[in-house]
């Protein structure tokens, strides 16, 4: 127990859609894109409220903010982006997750978020926590780690800053 503890202790700095993803995309064509890691769930970078209108407009129920208030004071803030998820009927869910690493709890509040089988968004401010998050969610369920990945990839994402994590958890099932 406290050897998969210590390994929620991850720094992600660097970790960013530069770094952390396998697709060259420019950063300003990232910022409209909800990318599909399967039916159930996309990433996206930061969305804005507009977005919160077209990720409704493609059936999604439930958005999930990875990013923490004030990281860019530009942005939308928690509260904006969950006034206009529930004025378009959605769920909403912050899991913040800072640039010093993933917790337990974390990783079970995503979980449980995900535990309905809403059509979900989540973002953060390049996608990568999100997608990172997602990966040891579904390790703890036990989901393969070469699937993860491979579905991790297919959105345009790297897993390897959380793979042993990711093997750690799916070996614990």
């Amino acid at each position: 127990m406290n050897y998969k503890l210590a390994l929620f202790s991850i720094a992600l700095t660097g970790c960013d859609v530069a770094t952390a993803t396998n697709i060259n995309v420019p950063m300003e064509e990232t910022q409209n894109m909800f990318r599909k890691i399967n039916d159930k769930i996309s990433v996206s970078p930061q969305i804005s409220l507009d977005d919160v209108t077209a990720a409704k407009a493609e059936g999604v129920t439930l958005i999930i903010n990875n990013r923490p208030d004030g990281e860019d004071p530009s942005a939308p803030q928690s509260a904006d982006i969950e006034a206009a998820a529930r004025d378009a009927g959605m769920k909403y869910i912050s899991i913040p997750i800072t640039h010093s690493g993933f917790s337990g709890p974390q990783v079970d509040a995503m979980i449980a978020a995900l535990a309905d089988g809403d059509k979900t968004l989540a973002y953060c401010r390049s996608g990568t926590r999100s997608t990172l998050l997602w990966s040891l969610a579904q390790a703890k369920q036990g989901v393969d780690p070469d699937e993860i990945s491979r579905l991790a990839g297919n959105a345009g994402y790297d897993i390897t800053p959380v793979r042993a994590m990711v093997d750690a958890l799916a070996a614990g099932n």
